[in-house]
């Protein structure tokens, strides 16, 4: 057996001219026993994607207490996060286990690139609505709320699909080729397409995204730092009238809510930057380092933070799940009643 990652270096078959220069995509080299493991691990990731994010859409969509215009945003990241499990995930499994090539044709290439940067564009940008959605929702909770209905909801996300559609455009209709010699299937590394599209579908969504974290951090802070200075008054060491006790509670709910939204937003922004950083950064490089019409980035290390990315997919119901106790109650109870009617099948 080969060793885990091994290139067959000099292989023909993904061999590229650039301006008269040799640029490798060399084949990656499995063993059996290896292609067993990696098959196994992709296969299980992809599994565990799939299952996840169809809890998320089942959960919203048949209970009535989590139908709400919040939890909108929640159903159409799972909806992106599962189109990448089922259209492009299963494709890049089959391209890794046999070493790289792209074995689905010319035609096929351009559709599938234009699924992977529309769903995993969706994704992002989905997490950056998120993101303003629970902003507004601690720094306006009375006049945040009355806006917030299925309307304003469905306006953002067809918004959200829409602009991740129009990256994809470019490249099917003429500016910015896919790279494509039969073996390889790449994104177009044109310049200016590269700028573009990285720019739109990562680096201004976490911009976004990190500024709404800093001021959701920032409000909490606050809060926090009142609420030790004043604390809240316990019935046995005085007495308070119902207004003033109304107000208190209020402001106790305001900042249990905004310490909540501080701790769920870091950890999303803290999981999607760990997956999608150091992607983003060599795509972003590569063109510049390698030319337009090849990849000269080891395609180990491009397969590798390619997997981390689609990790995120597999990470963001999860997140959500274990901060939102209605989401939680109800996969628990899908799970339970599943496992029952299996049993119950069983022993019937």
């Amino acid at each position: 057996c080969s060793l885990p990652l091994s290139l067959s270096l000099g292989d023909p078959l993904l061999v590229m001219e650039s301006n008269g220069t040799r640029c490798g995509e060399h084949i990656l080299s499995y063993g059996r026993v290896e292609k067993v493991l990696i098959g196994g691990v992709l296969m299980m990731l992809t599994l565990s994607t799939i299952c996840g994010n169809m809890l998320v859409v089942i959960s919203v969509c048949f209970v009535k207490k989590l139908r709400q215009p919040s939890n909108y945003l929640i159903v159409s990241l799972a909806v992106a996060d599962l189109s990448v499990a089922l259209a492009v995930m299963p494709f890049v499994s089959i391209t890794d286990l046999i070493g790289g090539q792209w074995v689905f044709g010319q035609f096929f290439c351009n559709v599938f690139i234009a699924m992977d940067v529309m769903c995993c564009t969706a994704s992002i940008m989905t997490l950056c609505v998120i993101s303003i959605d629970r902003y507004l929702g601690i720094t306006k909770p009375l006049t945040y709320p009355v806006r917030q209905n299925g309307c304003c909801m469905a306006k953002m996300i067809v918004s959200v699909w829409l602009l991740s559609a129009s990256i994809t455009l470019p490249p099917l209709f003429g500016w910015a080729q896919n790279v494509n010699d039969g073996r390889v299937c790449l994104i177009s590394q044109d310049f200016g397409y590269t700028v573009y599209s990285t720019a739109v579908a990562f680096y201004i969504p976490m911009s976004v995204m990190l500024i709404m974290y800093y001021r959701i951090f920032r409000a909490a802070k606050l809060s926090a730092a009142k609420h030790t200075i004043t604390g809240f008054p316990r019935d046995e060491e005085e007495s308070l009238d119902c207004v003033s006790a109304a107000l208190k509670l209020q402001r106790e709910s305001i900042f249990k809510r905004e310490q909540k939204a501080a701790a769920t937003l870091g950890i999303v922004v803290g999981a999607f930057a760990f997956c999608w950083l150091p992607f983003f950064i060599v795509s972003t490089a590569r063109p510049f380092v390698c030319g337009v019409e090849c990849s000269c980035v080891p395609l180990w290390l491009e397969r590798t933070l390619l997997w981390l990315g689609y990790a995120n997919s597999l990470i963001n119901p999860f997140i959500y799940a274990f901060f939102n106790r209605d989401l939680r109650t109800t996969y628990s109870n899908l799970l339970r009643r599943n496992h029952n009617n299996r049993v119950s099948r069983v022993y019937h």
